[in-house]
């Protein structure tokens, strides 16, 4: 007997680890939290957090530790031992590969001053986590009160399921002192074409 619950993918069989961020979600964050305007995007894979970006008028610095075709990235550069961050930039905002996440976030608020990351929401829930979480700096929380379309990893060609995962954008910020707030926020979908 099943009970219908699928459980995650191995992370064997996760690969690269890259889940494409649905443009909504970007459009959500932009409606509520100001971005500088030079950002970077440390993971971009083909591009789904740049492209909404450069629509909305910043410059994005685009990198990745592989070459996934996002227009005017730069590959083979791994985000986990950068020494500073690119000229101009202060804030990064990326959807990290969640084998890597503690260490994505640890990375970026040591580089720039504002960090800007769509987790899942169970990210809060961690003790190892305490000194990202609980460090002060941890401005502001949007959670998603719908569910964001399903993220499947590149290259999956299994059915298409629903999301049963919760997200949010967590934004660290050097200037902020204070307790986190949290938001929640909706995305809307996309108009049919």
């Amino acid at each position: 007997m099943t009970s219908g619950f699928k459980a995650k993918a191995a992370l064997s069989e996760r690969g690269d680890d890259l889940y494409e961020t649905p443009a909504v979600a970007v459009t959500a964050l932009l409606e509520r939290e100001m971005l500088s305007s030079v950002v970077w995007e440390p993971a971009c894979g083909p591009g789904a957090i740049v492209g909404v970006l450069r629509a909305a008028g910043h410059t994005v610095i685009a990198t990745d530790l592989n070459d996934w075709g996002c227009p005017d990235s730069e590959a083979r550069r791994n985000f986990l031992f950068e020494q500073r961050a690119p000229d101009g930039c202060e804030c990064i905002i990326t959807n990290p590969p969640y084998k890597f996440v503690q260490k994505f976030v640890l990375k970026a608020r040591e580089l720039v001053p504002k960090v800007v990351m769509l987790l899942r929401l169970g990210f809060l829930e961690s003790e190892r986590r305490r000194n990202i979480l609980e460090s002060g700096d941890l401005a502001r929380v949007y959670v998603f009160r719908n569910r964001l379309p399903m993220m499947h990893r590149f290259g999956w060609s299994g059915p298409l399921a629903s999301s049963a995962t919760a997200y949010a954008w967590f934004v660290w910020d050097r200037a902020h002192s204070g307790p986190t707030v949290l938001h929640r926020i909706s995305w809307i979908p996309a108009p049919a074409k």
